[in-house]
């Protein structure tokens, strides 16, 4: 084992290391599936439990519940020079639901089998959940303040958009973040093993923005025996077909650049932008995730029309997940409309921004010194999310954000499958890693 302040200790006292696991297995087993709509079964029950375990050692939790069962939790803890800007800590409770016939441990189990602890919301992001508290408990506990405020936020909602959960408190509570400029939160930290001698540690430094859109077709509704030529549903699909086909042109964000520039230099080979899919059979699992990184996306996901076999409908709709890279906005909805041609109308149902900031200063110095101590071979790079956080949020209040959620991880495991999917879990010795870099992190930030 490493030697870290927040490693077992011979004194007997429970440490970070001792807690993580059942800390996370308690989570895993408190049902928050967010179905997204106003319901929030277990956010409420997890936001008390966070608060007691925070109230135990000295903290004032506040809980927020927005919407009845939809609940934060928000703490503030002193650091030794409160006049430096605080650091927001964030993660969120609500998971996505998960139908049990699926999976081999039941999802809300918290089993521990092959190394692993297993569950809904294991890395997605539970697991950084119980991190934290480990850590933040462990601290206090042996009465280490950190150098300066970090704000802690436990949030509902972000499995939606996070309108019950980081929208509600940055647009009612604002005063919550009084003084914090940076914020560290999920889906970055994450190792790839690039060869026996080099990790790849991805720190998300970028996010893609999102359009989330209806598309309605109008056309002539008749009987089904008769020939149409103003067929709705032959005109989207038509259209939709074109748009799920559709290669949208690479474009590199300063991020991508940034993460297969240090790509290159480990694998001691350049690489070819306009020639990506052999720069992505190298990455394995983690393809999916930067993949799509590469330019913006546009995936259909759900078709409607009609009501009776031999009834013509007179409109047709689709719904689209639109996704484009930071500063491609504009050009991402003129390509949309290009494809989808005159007859499609567009609805935007849910806009999203993208976000991205420089991979440099401090905090991103104190992320690859807690990463090195912990593991020798270890190099942070920046990444680009495909996704979205509550970093956007709180990006509203000027805060810097990034993903560091630390985990070290076996090759063999498909850490961007974890998301969202079957047989979800992250592996035991990652958490005690995890705690362990954190706590060296919040030393030194």
């Amino acid at each position: 084992m490493s030697e870290s302040n927040s490693g077992a200790r011979s004194n007997g006292k429970i440490t970070g290391e001792d807690e993580v696991v059942d800390l996370c297995r308690d989570l895993i087993r408190i049902d928050t599936s967010n179905y997204g709509d106003h319901s929030g079964p277990g956010e409420r029950a997890a936001a008390e439990y966070v608060a007691e375990k925070l109230a135990e050692v000295g903290l004032e939790p506040q809980i927020f519940e927005s919407h009845k069962g939809r609940a934060s939790t928000v703490a503030r803890i002193a650091g030794e020079d409160p006049s430096r800007p605080a650091l927001l800590i964030h993660g969120h409770t609500d998971v996505v639901p998960a139908n049990a016939d699926d999976w081999t441990h039941h999802p809300f189990s918290g089993e521990i089998a092959d190394g692993c602890v297993w569950g809904r919301g294991a890395v997605d992001m539970k697991d950084m959940d119980a991190m934290t508290l480990a850590v933040v408990r462990d601290r206090l506990r042996s009465g280490r303040k950190p150098p300066r405020d970090i704000v802690l936020a436990f949030l509902a909602d972000e499995e939606a958009g996070g309108v019950y959960g980081a929208r509600h408190l940055v647009n009612k509570h604002p005063d919550l973040f009084e003084g914090v400029t940076e914020a560290i939160g999920e889906v970055g930290g994450f190792s790839f093993t690039v060869n026996e001698n080099l990790r790849l540690y991805l720190v998300e430094t970028a996010q893609k923005g999102m359009h989330w859109m209806r598309l309605t077709v109008d056309g002539t509704a008749g009987h089904g025996s008769m020939t149409n030529n103003d067929n709705a549903i032959t005109e989207l699909c038509e259209a939709v077909g074109r748009l799920g086909r559709h290669k949208f042109p690479v474009r590199m964000t300063k991020s991508v650049r940034g993460f297969l520039d240090e790509l290159s230099d480990a694998l001691g080979t350049e690489l070819d932008p306009e020639d990506m899919d052999a720069t992505l059979e190298k990455l394995g699992g983690i393809a999916k995730m930067i993949g799509t990184t590469l330019r913006n996306t546009a995936a259909p996901t759900m078709l409607g029309a009609g009501y009776k076999v031999n009834v013509i409908p007179g409109q047709a709709t689709a719904h689209v997940d639109g996704r484009f890279l930071p500063g491609y906005e504009e050009e991402f909805l003129t390509d949309l409309d290009w494809i989808l041609g005159p007859r499609v109308q567009r609805e935007s149902l849910h806009t999203d921004k993208a976000l991205e900031t420089d991979f440099d200063g401090a905090l991103v110095d104190a992320m690859q010194a807690a990463l090195k101590a912990e593991d020798p071979i270890a190099r942070a790079v920046p990444y680009c999310l495909s996704g979205g956080t509550d970093a956007k949020s709180f990006d509203d209040l000027g805060i810097r954000c990034f993903g560091f959620a630390p985990l070290k991880l076996p090759p063999e495991l498909d850490f961007a499958g974890m998301f969202h999917g079957v047989d979800e879990r992250v592996p035991v010795d990652g958490l005690k890693f995890g705690v362990r870099v954190l706590d060296r992190f919040i030393e030194n930030c």
